[in-house]
């Protein structure tokens, strides 16, 4: 075998062993970041009673039955399927020409969502209003593995959906 051959084959061979590797490290990054663990689930569910209280709008179990009627009315998030991302971006956001809040404290300052500012939202004639508390990307991120675990798609709440809800 030439040195030629011997190099190519090597090249070809660190390659695919480089290919197999990153292969299997982002099957365990997305696998990890499908799965949050109980105490993740467990924070985000406080954190959606309380902190960002969005049972005020969304109801107890995200069927959009609220528990204020000063409240606007929320969006059932138990029929939707909205991918996490999709929903990390409205918690951040908000949505435009509704009461969904946006919960990122900087959300229309630098056009970081959906490229407009606090003076483009004046145009719309539903107002934005502002969050009872803005939360940090970490604590948006928790509220997200928390609906998408327990509240997103998951239908009509029955028995056994209850059962699961609370643990």
């Amino acid at each position: 075998m030439s040195s030629r051959t011997l190099s190519r084959t090597c090249v070809v061979g660190a390659a695919a062993l480089l290919i197999g590797v990153a292969g299997v490290s982002s099957s365990r990054v997305r696998a990890q970041a499908t799965t949050p663990d109980a105490s993740d689930i467990a924070e985000g569910r406080r954190l959606y009673e309380q902190k960002a209280n969005c049972q005020a709008c969304h109801g107890w179990s995200g069927d959009g039955h609220k528990t204020d009627n000063q409240m606007p009315d929320g969006a059932n998030l138990r029929e939707t399927k909205i991918p996490r991302a999709g929903l990390v971006m409205t918690i951040k956001c908000g949505r435009l020409n509704s009461q969904m809040p946006a919960f990122d404290k900087f959300a229309y300052s630098d056009g970081r969502c959906y490229g407009k500012t606090q003076a483009d939202l004046k145009a719309y004639p539903t107002r934005m209003p502002d969050p009872a508390t803005p939360l940090q990307p970490r604590e948006i991120e928790l509220i997200a593995d928390f609906m998408m675990a327990r509240i997103v798609g998951k239908g009509p709440m029955d028995h056994a959906k209850c059962v699961e809800f609370w643990g």
